[in-house]
Parts: structure tokens; sequence; C-alpha cells
């Protein structure tokens, strides 16, 4: 069966990008939705398996590597591969009534829909080095083209921005993985994890490159630069996609690399290095986020700030205790998880809100409370995780991570995760006393279609609902992985 699950994750959208090549908007919508369905469902029987049977690996194809390649099926990946489906299902749905179907442009949203969800699967499932590479790059190159679907100057531009720094961030990346290919001769990471021998200069040098690489395309401060303007400027399903799940790739691979190579590679000193930057993200982008203008701006800032706490990790699971560097990966799973439902929830949302008042700026949503309140209850069921309030996901996140600041002696970063908490609150506040100045008492709303309402609400209630469940997601996140296809098995 592992096979058919395998075929239906990683061929499936890719097929379905394709056909939808040669269709319209609207017929490309409704192969969509039967693409949609059957990922979700693909997704929950791989779940299912791998909580009743352990995680495996797995060679495509029957072919083992370095000839063939190898997936890697634990419960991390899984749970990824799930959250995928949640969220670009979302997003799919949103933009199938969201997006104008007049504009023959728009047409191309579903091949890049399809191709960017391929490229998220085999990134999550991925088991060497170069084959992330490749997942991450059609991962950058559908994101580019969405980007641009704008159609305007502005959305050119930030899509051009976008694919010169996800070049430049791939340069990197490529140019660590050869550094390793030359030493070992092979890039699968369990192999790499057994060869490797504490401190090599030449190899310490790779993980810079792949980690300058990562942080570049996941927006880490400062190399955030083209992160405001890209989702910013994206139509809102779009963005609520590039913030839900893109970044999330980049540092999934850069939180995997540290997690088996940093504690021979890597040092204290560029664990706080990263953990500063991570840090100044999330309180410069706050302070950004609360002085911006437009709604998408401030959501798009929000990124850049809640990118900061994934990067904690670093510094948390550094030369410390086993116990303590695994509550530190236990927070930041969840921060991952409660971040991409709550950040495309939020997205949503705010392209309703825009939708409604014809305008994208903050000032101009007066009195839109009273005409749109289930979109704007919405976005503020996905700050109050994004603040880290109970009994959210955000919560059970920041908790974890601050249980780890505490029991590593490192006391600082529970002052970031305070601090961005409230400077949080402040930029949601400031959303919500806009919509209540009226300065007129006529309705000149647009009230969109109730469905386009309804999407945002059930994902902020899965981020509200994430920290009820905290436990039983993370017993699934420990599930070991065992042999399949003859594919040497790995020990958790």
């Amino acid at each position: 069966m592992s096979q058919w699950l395998m075929a239906g994750l990683l061929f499936t959208p890719l097929a379905w990008a394709a056909l939808s090549l040669l269709l319209d908007f609207r017929w490309g919508r409704r192969l969509s939705w039967l693409g949609m369905l059957i990922q979700v469902l693909v997704s929950l029987a791989l779940w299912f398996a791998v909580v009743e049977g352990g995680g495996f690996f797995y060679a495509l194809g029957g072919w083992e590597a370095p000839l063939g390649i190898a997936l890697r099926v634990d419960g991390l990946a899984v749970t990824f591969v799930l959250l995928t489906a949640a969220v670009a299902t979302a997003c799919g749905l949103h933009a199938g009534v969201y997006l104008d179907a007049g504009k023959p442009w728009q047409r191309y949203f579903w091949p890049l829909f399809w191709f960017l969800w391929a490229g998220l699967n085999g990134v999550w499932l991925g088991a060497d080095l170069f084959n992330l590479y490749v997942g991450l790059e059609l991962i950058s190159l559908a994101a580019v083209g969405l980007v641009a679907l704008g159609g305007d100057a502005a959305a050119l531009r930030a899509a051009l921005r976008y694919l010169f720094a996800a070049l430049l961030g791939s340069l990197a990346y490529l140019l660590g993985v050869a550094l390793v290919y030359g030493r070992f001769g092979t890039l699968s990471l369990a192999v790499v994890d057994e060869l490797l021998v504490t401190g090599e200069p030449a190899l310490t040098m790779a993980l810079l490159l792949m980690l300058a690489g990562l942080a570049l395309k996941t927006a880490l401060f400062p190399m955030h630069f083209w992160l405001p303007p890209a989702h910013g400027i994206a139509k809102s399903p779009v963005s609520a996609l590039l913030s839900g799940l893109v970044v999330k790739a980049s540092f999934y691979i850069a939180a995997r690399l540290w997690l088996e190579l940093g504690d021979r590679l890597g040092g204290q000193w560029l664990a706080q290095f990263i953990g500063v930057l991570g840090a100044a993200a999330v309180l410069w982008g706050s302070w950004l986020a609360f002085r911006q203008p437009h709604l998408k701006q401030v959501v798009a800032y929000s990124s850049v700030a809640q990118i900061g706490y994934l990067f904690l990790l670093f510094p948390l699971t550094f030369a410390v205790a086993e116990p303590v560097s695994l509550l530190a990966q236990q927070g930041m799973t969840l921060q991952v998880i409660s971040h991409a439902l709550a950040k495309s929830a939020m997205f949503l949302a705010a392209g309703n809100l825009i939708l409604s008042v014809r305008s994208k700026r903050v000032d101009a949503l007066g009195g839109v409370s009273h005409y749109l309140p289930f979109s704007l209850f919405s976005f503020g069921l996905a700050g109050v995780s994004l603040m880290g309030l109970p009994p959210t996901g955000g919560f059970a996140a920041k908790w974890l991570l601050l249980q780890a600041s505490l029991a590593s002696g490192q006391w600082w970063w529970v002052a970031v995760l305070l601090l961005g908490g409230v400077l949080a609150a402040a930029y949601v506040f400031r959303i919500y006393r806009a919509t209540f100045l009226e300065d007129s008492d006529s309705d000149e709303f647009y009230h969109p279609p109730r469905s386009l309402e309804v999407i945002p609400m059930v994902l902020a209630l899965l981020a509200l609902g994430l920290g009820l469940v905290a436990e039983p997601v993370l017993s699934v996140l420990a599930l070991p992985f065992e042999v399949v296809a003859g594919v040497e098995a790995a020990q958790p």
C-alpha cells in the first residue's frame, strides 16, 4: 500500500498541474476540487498508517539510493503532509471563489498551485540533500509565478525580487551540498550522519552555506527584504499559501540539518548568533507590522516576526540535555503548525476585508465590523494564536519554548517570547480599533460570499484548538521508523 500512497502524494499533484494547464480557470477549478479531495484522503491514509505501524524509509520505484530516490516517512513528515493538505485545500477553495475567472492570466493559478503542492510534499518526505533541493526549487519557482499573477507592475517587481532572493539562497545551499558530496560521495542525510567526523572545516563551511541559503529563503532578519512585498502584493489566497507553507519548507530543511549535523559542525557562537537574528526578527518585524498603513503589509511584517520564533530552535537545542532539546523541538513543531493555520486564516480574512471595503488601507476599515463580523472574528482568533494566549496552539508552543529556555539557563529568550506576544497584541488590536471607527452610517460595503468567510474561520478554529490536542499531535511526531523496499532503517 505504501507505493500507492507515495504515488498519490508526489505524482498526483504533478499530473493535476499538467492537466490544468490545458484548461481554463473554471474547468481547472473543477478538476482541482477532485484533486484536493484525493490529496486530503491520501494524506489522512498515510498519517493513520504511520500512527498504526510506525514510520519507514521507502525507495521510490524499488530503486535504492544512490541510484534511486529515498523517502523518509516519519511522524514529523506525515504531520506536515497533513498540515499541507489542510492549508492548501483551504487556500484552493478560497481562490476558486476569490480570484477573477475573467482575467486570462488567472488560469495559471491552478498549475502553479499543484506544482507548489508537489514540491512541498517532496520536501517533507525527502531523505537526501539533493532531492530536498529539487523540492525546494519547485516550490520557489511556483511561488514566484503565483506572486506575479497579480498582473500589475508592483506584483512583477515583487516577483522578481523574490526570484533573485530565491536563486541566491539556492546557490548558497547548492554550494554546501557540493562540498558534502565531494567529501562523502553521497547526499543521504542518514549516511552523512554516520560518516561525519566532528569539526571538519570544509563541512563546517558547507553547513554555514546551506544554513545561510535556507535562512534567506525563509526570510530571516535581516534577509527579509523580499517577503513583505511578495506576501503583501500577492492575491490573498497566494499570500496565505506563501506564509502558511512555503517559508516553512526551507526552515524545515534548515532544522533537519541542524538537528542531525549541527552538534558536530556548529558551535555555541553560531547557535546564539542565529538565535539573536531570530529575536531581532520578532521585535523588528512586530514594530514594522504595527506601523504599516496597509492591512496586508501588517500581516506580512507579522510573518517576519513569527518566523523569528522558529530560529530560537538553534540555541535551545545546541549543547543542552536531551530532555531540554526535546522540549524545544516539540515547541518549535507546534509553533510551525500553529503559525501555518493562524497566518493562513489571517491572510484569507484580510482578503475578505479588503474585498469588502475596496481598499488596502487600515484606515479604510471603519465600520466594517457591522457588515463583515465573521471575517473580522476569524482575523482576531488567528491573532490570539499569534499572541500566544491559551488555549491556542501558539500558547502551547511558547510554553514549551519558555520551559526549554529556563531549563537550559538561557533566560534571555523568555523576554523575547513575552515581549513578542505583547507586540503581536498591539498590531492586532490596532486593526480592530480601526474597524470600529465609523465615518458614516451608510452601508457602502461589498458583502463577499459566505463561503469566503467560512474558510478562514475553520483555519482559525484549528489554530485555536491545536493547544487542546497538542499531546496526541506530539505523540505522533515521536514515532520511530523502519524498513520498506529494502532501504536501510535509521534509528529515531
